[in-house]
């Protein structure tokens, strides 16, 4: 059942049904134009370090794949492609990998294909009220030797999916007792509603160093459940929350000023290197994209490539626009 209905997440995504009516906000974020730059633009650096590893831009992709067989293609796809250019991958849910043993990529091939990149493990905060413990998470991390886990939070989803699971109770303890015993870094992640600076100082109060805002705008996974559901009274139930959650610019303003110290990661939305340069001048660490590549990731590892291309393009103008030599510089650009 869990690997059918990856599957048909995956359909309804590339079909362009996973579209809400929600807004990042980033676009409200307006660079004030520098006319006179005083630097070369090739000379601009957009590298970084993440998890202890240089990267040579402050890009991820963000968890979008995980149990159908097709998958490996795609995890195989973006492994290679990341390796070439230097860039972070975060993998889908592995709940299929640990209790079914369809991997979809997701296993000791992923490190051999990308030995030099990081790469995040994944995992569901459901899972820890349905007997996933320690134990598992060292699985996932192990399987492909992955650099940090993402615990990935959903409730809205799983509201809305017919077989979704709806124990949410004492999760904020688990995951700092698992931030807490873990031998790699927790990120945890929300996957398109956001999440709040209140939310992200609990979790730091508990353990956990590095957010990924998911922030609405991007993929709604309400409308992703109304396009699936062949019920009609659940699909008007689903439909209703297509534009739910925190916008991603918001998100990220919240989760840094909330945990000042902590690794911000910024995803929902982000399309392209000027929204990547907006995240982190609102105060990420790093941007993740993941349905704006995707139809990419189905195409091949040159495909995926040529994207990352136009967005290190991208956000190379907008540090020469902005003066910025680094991503240090960005991070203080004047805003209209």
């Amino acid at each position: 059942m869990t690997t059918e209905r990856k599957s048909q997440h995956l359909d309804i995504v590339l079909d362009g049904r996973a579209a809400g009516s929600g807004d990042t906000g980033l676009n409200a974020v307006r660079f004030a134009h520098n006319a006179l730059p005083d630097l070369h633009m090739d000379a601009v650096d957009l590298s970084t370090r993440f998890l202890n590893r240089p990267v040579a831009l402050p890009i991820f992709v963000s968890s979008m794949t995980g149990g159908p067989a097709r998958a490996a293609d795609i995890n195989r796809n973006l492994a290679i492609a990341c390796q070439a250019t230097g860039v972070a991958l975060a993998v889908g849910s592995q709940r299929v990998a640990l209790e079914d043993g369809a991997a979809g990529g997701l296993d000791a091939d992923l490190r051999r294909l990308a030995p030099d990149i990081p790469i995040l493990a994944n995992l569901g905060a459901a899972q820890m009220n349905l007997g996933y413990g320690v134990d598992h998470a060292r699985r996932a991390v192990e399987g492909i030797g992955a650099d940090a886990l993402i615990i990935h939070l959903n409730p809205l989803q799983e509201a809305l999916q017919p077989e979704g699971d709806r124990d949410w109770r004492d999760l904020p303890a688990k995951i700092g007792a698992l931030a807490r015993h873990l031998d790699v870094p927790l990120v945890v992640k929300e996957v398109g509603a956001g999440l709040s600076g209140t939310l992200a100082r609990r979790l730091a109060d508990e353990g956990v160093g590095i957010f990924d805002t998911a922030g609405s705008g991007g993929t709604s996974w309400a409308a992703v459940e109304a396009a699936r559901n062949t019920d009609p009274v659940r699909a008007a139930i689903a439909d209703a929350f297509a534009d739910w959650g925190i916008p991603t610019a918001t998100s990220i303003r919240q989760v840094r000023a909330a945990c000042p110290d902590a690794t911000v990661l910024a995803s929902g939305g982000i399309a392209t290197g000027l929204d990547v340069a907006r995240a982190v001048r609102l105060g990420a660490d790093m941007a993740g994209v993941a349905g704006a590549i995707l139809p990419a990731a189905v195409q091949g590892p040159e495909a995926v490539a040529d994207a990352f291309a136009v967005l290190e393009g991208q956000l190379r103008v907008a540090c020469f626009c902005t003066g910025s030599r680094d991503l240090a510089a960005l991070r203080m650009a004047e805003l209209l």
